[in-house]
Formats: C-alpha cells, sequence, structure tokens
C-alpha cells in the first residue's frame, strides 16, 4: 500500500508551495486572547475588535504562491491569479529579497511568501522554463557517465 502511494506521488508533477507558516496562527491566537478584555470590558459595542484577528487569519490562510509545471497561481487575500509560464518573461527580485513575476507587458506582480531563496525550488518545477541564478541546480537533471574501465 505504501509502495503504491510513493508510485502515485512520483509520477505527480512537480509541485511547490510557498505561503506564510502556520505557526503565525498562534500569535494571532494570542492577539485574541489580547483583544478579550477590551472588547468585553466597560466599554459597550467594542465587539467589532475582533475583526483584526479574523482578518488576519483570512490572510494567513489564504495568501500564498504555487509552482506547478504549467506555471504559477498566485493566491492572496481577495483574489487569485493563474500565470502560465509561456506568459513570463522572467522573475524580479526587490530590494527586501521578494520575487516579483514579470510578464511580458513589462507589468509585475508580486509572489507572496517567495523570496530569493526558493528560486531554485522554482526552476526545478518550471522545468528549466525559469532559469537558476544561483546555479545550485545546474547539476540537477544531468546523469552521471559511467566509466568503462571496471578496475578488473
Amino acid at each position: 500500500m505504501a509502495e503504491e502511494k510513493q508510485q502515485e506521488q512520483a509520477n505527480e508533477a512537480p509541485k511547490a508551495v510557498f505561503k506564510i507558516p502556520n505557526t503565525a496562527l498562534l500569535a494571532i491566537a494570542f492577539l485574541v486572547v489580547c483583544v478579550t478584555p477590551v472588547a468585553f470590558g466597560d466599554v459597550p459595542y467594542l465587539q467589532w475588535l475582533y475583526i483584526f484577528p479574523i482578518a488576519l487569519a483570512v490572510f494567513v490562510i489564504r495568501t500564498r504562491t504555487t509552482a506547478t509545471a504549467e506555471g504559477l497561481e498566485v493566491r492572496t487575500m481577495f483574489g487569485r491569479k493563474d500565470l502560465p509560464w509561456s506568459s513570463l518573461k522572467g522573475l524580479a527580485i526587490t530590494d527586501k529579497a521578494k520575487v516579483q513575476a514579470v510578464l511580458k507587458d513589462e507589468s509585475k506582480i508580486p509572489l507572496p511568501a517567495v523570496r530569493t531563496r526558493h528560486l531554485p525550488v522554482i526552476s526545478l518545477v518550471s522545468a528549466g522554463r525559469m532559469a537558476d541564478p544561483s546555479g545550485l541546480t545546474d547539476d540537477i537533471g544531468k546523469a552521471p557517465e559511467k566509466s568503462d574501465d571496471s578496475g578488473e
């Protein structure tokens, strides 16, 4: 049974998901604990303060970038955009090590949760359509050559 699952995973196209770590929800839970005394204190109608932790939780859960063999899927808090590899001119790096997708019309789309350290992974998932500027993936995919010397 386990071998079948491994075989299925090996046959699936590679996929990489870049998202905000779920441990950020712990900080949001702490924010709920801190807001509770104020929301139910002496001043009425402050329960609306719970909107902030709820909005932050939705942001953490929803925001992500998924790289597949077909392209990139960018999900933000209020929208989703599919970017096929053919529509991309390349990737741009901002001053804060964030990555943006540059479309063929020179417009830029920020990729949430993607940093420069993730570029080798994007290069592998894209099957070389996006070059890896670090050069870490240059050796992957090249089969080692067999030597005729068997030592006998």
